[in-house]
């Protein structure tokens, strides 16, 4: 089965990111769910992303997330929700032996990391068609550099829809979601093997 890294959003490792490792796990995925924010959770998003850009840092969080990620082995799978799918991003794109990303809420172009996207590392993008928080100019970037990018697209105007500890949980988006990661994942496990 594979093994995930995934990274929390801003507003921290809340119940409903650790609910989804949980079933990411229960389909017998290895799910690794380090807390960048040393335990605080935040109820509003707004709030999460003053405190990671003003209190900790954009730096000091890649730092964290990359402290976690080279506690690992290099050939897993990086995930992550909204800020922790830019952490995700750029240990797939960076870490040689990246088998997938699995990006949720968006994703940015390859040229913020310096170097283009590695051949034969599958992506997966999930958001919704109207996410405010949602870049789609850079997510179409990766889009275009990373041949054979699932990007899916689910109606609504929710950002962190598959948590569903938050207010922007969307149970039918986010039980979508889950089985196109699990098919992503075995798909990923067969390659590996």
């Amino acid at each position: 089965m594979a093994e995930v890294l995934l990274l929390h959003h801003a507003q921290g490792l809340t119940p409903g990111v650790l609910e989804f490792a949980d079933q990411l796990r229960a389909a017998g995925h290895t799910v690794h769910t380090p807390d960048y924010y040393d335990g605080k959770v935040f109820d509003d998003l707004n709030e999460g992303v003053k405190y990671g850009e003003e209190e900790l840092g954009m730096k000091e969080i890649t730092a964290r997330c990359r402290a976690a990620a080279e506690a690992l082995p290099t050939d897993i799978v990086y995930g992550g929700f909204s800020m922790g799918s830019v952490r995700a991003q750029l240990f797939a794109q960076t870490r040689p032996g990246a088998k997938g990303a699995l990006l949720f809420h968006g994703g940015i172009a390859p040229s913020w990391f310096d170097s283009e996207w590695p051949e034969g590392v599958p992506v997966q993008i999930h958001t919704m068609d109207k996410d405010p928080w949602a870049e789609m100019d850079e997510t179409n970037k990766l889009v275009e550099a990373a041949p054979g990018t699932e990007l899916y697209l689910y109606p609504g105007d929710k950002h962190l829809f598959a948590d569903s500890s938050l207010p922007d949980y969307d149970e039918k988006a986010a039980t979508l979601l889950m089985e196109r990661v699990l098919t992503f994942l075995r798909r990923v496990d067969q390659a590996g093997q």
